[in-house]
């Protein structure tokens, strides 16, 4: 008998040793995620100081012999971007009542980041007062498009895109104070 109360006895040790183990697993593994994940505030960010305000692209390159071509407005308040799109056409595209004589407007709304020499563009093409587009003419879904900043000034901002190296030479028509919203 002392020999099975024995075995039992080591058995039981062992057993508390594996649940003790598991206990001082579950505490070091929620204590890593409590400090490690942390959850963002739920304010709007910052963005980049020389990008805040109205850009407009006065002209574009030899627009007189292409065929297409757009030209940009953008405005950047804190970390959000407003673009609006003015599309000169000589060519038809789109059914007749979307032509519009060759000109039309398009607007996407989203964010903006730079990093390094790049500035990174996450919109969704809207309407005009900026509500989410989901049906109509020209284009809907998303725009998103990375620019190198070629050269910036006070006044100035020289752009070229990555996905089809044309420039975008944009000038500050009026400057913007950033004011954090809450999401």
């Amino acid at each position: 008998m002392p020999k099975s109360i024995n075995k039992s006895f080591d058995f039981k040790k062992i057993k508390i040793a594996f649940n003790l183990r598991h206990v001082i697993l579950m505490l070091f593994s929620f204590s890593i995620l409590f400090f490690a994940c942390s959850p963002r505030p739920n304010i709007q960010g910052k963005g980049e100081a020389f990008m805040q305000g109205v850009w407009n692209e006065d002209s574009v390159a030899f627009s007189n012999k292409l065929t297409n071509y757009t030209q940009h407005h953008f405005k950047f308040t804190c970390d959000s971007v407003y673009i609006d799109f003015e599309t000169h056409s000589k060519v038809n595209f789109y059914e007749d009542s979307c032509y519009n004589n060759g000109v039309w407007k398009e607007y996407a709304k989203g964010v903006y980041a730079v990093k390094g020499d790049t500035l990174f563009v996450g919109t969704t093409f809207t309407y005009a007062n900026y509500k989410q587009k989901i049906s109509g003419c020209y284009r809907i879904g998303r725009y998103d498009k990375n620019f190198l900043i070629k050269k910036r000034s006070a006044d100035t901002l020289l752009l070229e895109s990555l996905s089809d190296q044309r420039e975008i030479k944009l000038s500050l028509k009026s400057s913007v104070t950033c004011v954090q919203k809450e999401l």
